[in-house]
């Protein structure tokens, strides 16, 4: 069984590389993720938080909703309108923090089939989005944090680090 891997993971930081083969590999995989994310639960997963460097992600804005996958996504088009808004994340644990992001996003990805589709998203679904895209480049919500906010957060995190290693 997949696990969500935690900060400290090399494969966190690492970029991604395009999905070339759309087979029933690439669906049983998505499908791991779906239930992975479901258990968790989140609102969604990258592949690299499983341990793979497939450029793609799984998101469901709405709880009952069924997850979309994103494959090979580029963020084509932000708006220079931001909120900001907590967030968290499977691969931190308890971390929440303020991170700033455009409020509309464009984004042209391929579907499970291989073929090219558009995502025109705003809010929660654009926050969403941003924030898997992040995984798929080896960024962080830690990265997007205040100074203060981000020392705070990755002290915690080597706490945590810490605890799990033992002595």
């Amino acid at each position: 069984m997949l696990e969500v891997r935690q900060w400290g993971d090399p494969i966190l930081r690492s970029q991604t590389n395009q999905v070339t083969d759309f087979g029933q590999d690439l669906q049983d995989q998505i499908a791991r993720m779906t239930q992975i994310m479901e258990d968790a639960p989140g609102a969604g997963l990258a592949a690299p938080q499983v341990g793979s460097l497939a450029r793609l992600f799984i998101y469901r804005v709405e709880r009952e909703g069924p997850a979309t996958a994103v494959i090979n996504p580029q963020i084509t088009w932000s708006s220079d309108e931001q909120d900001i808004e907590l967030e968290g994340c499977l691969s931190l644990g308890a971390v929440v923090v303020a991170v700033p992001r455009p409020i509309s996003i464009k984004v042209e990805a391929v579907n499970l089939m291989g073929e090219a589709v558009e995502i025109v998203a705003e809010g929660f679904e654009a926050r969403v989005i941003q924030h898997e895209y992040d995984h798929l480049e080896g960024v962080m919500i830690v990265d997007h944090a205040e100074r203060e906010e981000r020392r705070e957060a990755l002290e915690f995190l080597r706490e945590r680090a810490s605890q799990l290693v033992g002595p």
